[in-house]
């Protein structure tokens, strides 16, 4: 239960921050205008991105326990983004402290739920076999 709940509100950050994206385009992160329109494209297109993950990531909260796979996959997406998010933080500088707490947590928290999760999975396995199912 426990596992869900922290799952449910990291969530909301892809999902409101890739909903503010695609309506705001580069303008949400308070850039002067203009900018190139295959920035904007660019940056509206990895906004949906962000918002589906974000809505993926809640598809793994009921029977959290079973969707291993899944939450492991969504959990390599988010790590490579914070990847490259630490990559851009060596090449061009630091950014904003929002920036920086989503870089923590794909790199520190999403390994640390992948643990959890693992744990919460092997449980509920150990479980059923002493259950008899």
């Amino acid at each position: 239960m426990e596992l869900q709940v922290v799952v449910g509100v990291l969530a909301a950050t892809p999902v409101l921050v890739g909903f503010e994206g695609i309506l705001s385009g580069p303008d949400f992160l308070n850039v002067t205008a203009p900018w190139p329109v295959d920035l904007d494209s660019h940056f509206r297109f990895l906004s949906g991105f962000f918002l589906a993950v974000g809505i993926a990531w809640y598809t793994c909260i009921p029977g959290i326990e079973t969707r291993t796979e899944r939450f492991r996959l969504l959990a390599a997406c988010t790590f490579a983004g914070g990847l490259a998010r630490l990559y851009s933080l060596l090449a061009a500088g630091e950014p904003s402290v929002g920036h920086m707490a989503g870089l923590c947590v794909e790199l520190l928290a999403v390994p640390a739920l992948v643990w959890w999760q693992g744990r919460v999975a092997n449980k509920a396995t150990e479980n059923a076999r002493a259950s008899g199912l």
